[in-house]
């Protein structure tokens, strides 16, 4: 058996990568936080064009068809540039639950897509969607929150709310993977600053300790990887473990991402907080994502229940 991905599967991920250098760098991210279009601006537009907003869509919509297990590498490198917008919701959760010409349009780009369920109880970016997908009757009034990552804007409903099924686990694995490119973006980058900054007149790289807690996060994000990408594999082929590996891979990089964020703080120290780096804006998107989609508490209770069933 070959467990490898398919030149085609890594072409994909190496396009978006290359495409997201361009289209969405850090000043972009940053600038997302106070101008609404630009979640839907330039980066949404250069992922339409390659196909990715419709990759899951079905060719007879005018989607490429492709399954989880094709697009989870690019979900890396979504996550690695910290792209604004309901990419998620849009491009994998929408396709799933939305007729009529809904999925054309999304993978024309034309149509930006919320959902809110049990799984996920907060619209993200109500206010630049086309379509609020909300498994109660009728559509209620929305309210905003406050959000720790000021590039995603939240918002409640009214009602009570159902679960999405399966449509939660292909969204729960998408921001897993996600949470993988933040990881390595943030581990870059502290190494990067270690290799910078002097303390005592020395280089903090040249510490020990410090390259011990740099190592911790790469064996802890080199884990999480084969986790996830079993949960794709689950996923595509309709496993009956799918549900618990959707679960395992959420709560792996959950757990990765925020021992990659709290150490690239740490190397960076206080400054890391302020306005000043960039850091904090791939920081506050890890925060979010671990709650997004179910947090690590929700899965770990799925990931029990299926081990004692």
């Amino acid at each position: 058996m070959r467990f490898a991905f398919t030149s085609d599967q890594r072409l994909l991920a190496a396009t978006v990568a290359e495409t997201l250098q361009k289209a969405c760098p850090p000043s972009l991210v940053r600038a997302a936080r106070t101008d609404p279009e630009i979640r839907r601006g330039e980066a949404w537009a250069a992922l339409a064009e390659l196909g990715l907003l419709g990759a899951t869509v079905p060719e007879s919509a005018g989607g490429l068809g492709f399954t989880p297990l094709d697009t989870v590498l690019a979900w890396e490198e979504i996550g690695r540039a910290c792209v604004p917008g309901p990419l998620v919701e849009t491009a994998v959760v929408a396709p799933l639950l939305a007729g009529g010409e809904w999925p054309a349009r999304i993978a024309a780009g034309r149509a930006a897509v919320s959902v809110r369920c049990l799984e996920n109880p907060y619209l993200l970016d109500a206010d630049v969607a086309d379509l609020l997908l909300l498994p109660e009757a009728g559509t209620p009034g929305l309210t905003e929150l406050r959000s720790g990552d000021a590039t995603r804007r939240l918002f409640s409903a009214a009602g009570e709310t159902a679960s999405a099924g399966t449509a939660a686990d292909h969204a729960a694995v998408a921001v897993a993977a996600q949470l993988l490119g933040l990881s390595r973006w943030l581990t870059a980058t502290a190494v990067a600053y270690a290799g910078q900054r002097r303390q005592f007149g020395k280089v903090i790289g040249t510490f020990q300790a410090l390259k011990h807690q740099l190592a911790n996060v790469a064996i802890k994000v080199e884990f999480a990887t084969p986790v996830v990408h079993r949960a794709a594999y689950s996923l595509t082929h309709d496993l009956p473990t799918a549900g618990r590996d959707a679960s395992a891979a959420k709560v792996a990089a959950g757990e990765a991402a925020h021992l990659a964020a709290r150490t690239a703080l740490q190397v960076h120290g206080g400054i890391g907080y302020t306005d000043e780096l960039d850091l904090f804006l791939w920081l506050s998107r890890v925060w979010a994502l671990r709650a997004s989609w179910g947090d690590e508490r929700l899965h770990r209770a799925r990931i029990r229940e299926a081990l004692l069933a």
